[in-house]
């Protein structure tokens, strides 16, 4: 249907001291579909926002300024702001649990002790929306969790995530027009 509007969050810290770091993923994939599409960011409340116009639907691109751990402040304000449901929300973050590089999309689910998706269920009460988690791994020992996800990529990791994020922007494409099925069949067992 012509007309829809869609709300993409990206999950990050702002600051450039985070701006190269694992918990970061969600804002680099925002800057690369903002920079693939020619369209900037304005710095708003709760976030920076950007929106794009693809077959007649409206995409809103979201990086909450609230810092992870309040990402939900800042995603419950804009779906409150613009006509967007919780159905046509997609939250993109990092993911420990999953090897570096491999990407899951899911129409709903756990938080996985992930903070800023903890923090957007406490918000919108609700488990109820899309969710792509982009694997960053776990090389680290006991204690080291905070330091290694607020660690920066490597050269080599960074160039991977480059790559990845044309094929995740493919696949919130593929939601928004073919269904979530058919966008996590593609993207989920995409080989890049």
């Amino acid at each position: 249907m012509a007309g829809e509007s869609y709300l993409v969050a990206g999950l990050g810290n702002i600051g450039p001291e985070y701006a190269a770091t694992r918990h970061n993923i969600g804002f680099m994939i925002l800057d690369a579909w903002a920079h693939a599409s020619n369209i900037s960011f304005s710095t708003q409340r709760y976030g920076d926002i950007a929106e794009l116009s693809i077959k007649g639907r409206s995409i809103y691109l979201l990086k909450p300024s609230t810092y992870m751990n309040l990402s939900g402040k800042a995603v419950r304000y804009w779906l409150g702001k613009l006509p967007v449901t919780n159905e046509r929300l997609m939250v993109i973050c990092d993911d420990i649990n999953l090897p570096f590089g491999t990407i899951r999309m899911r129409a709903k689910g756990s938080t996985g002790g992930h903070n800023g998706l903890e923090s957007i269920e406490e918000a919108l009460e609700s488990r109820d929306y899309a969710r792509i988690r982009y694997g960053i791994g776990h090389d680290f020992g006991p204690a080291g969790q905070i330091d290694y996800v607020l660690g920066n990529f490597s050269e080599e990791e960074l160039k991977q995530v480059q790559n990845d994020s044309s094929f995740i922007i493919q696949g919130i494409n593929d939601w928004i027009f073919a269904g979530i099925d058919r966008a996590m069949n593609s993207l989920n067992a995409k080989k890049r």
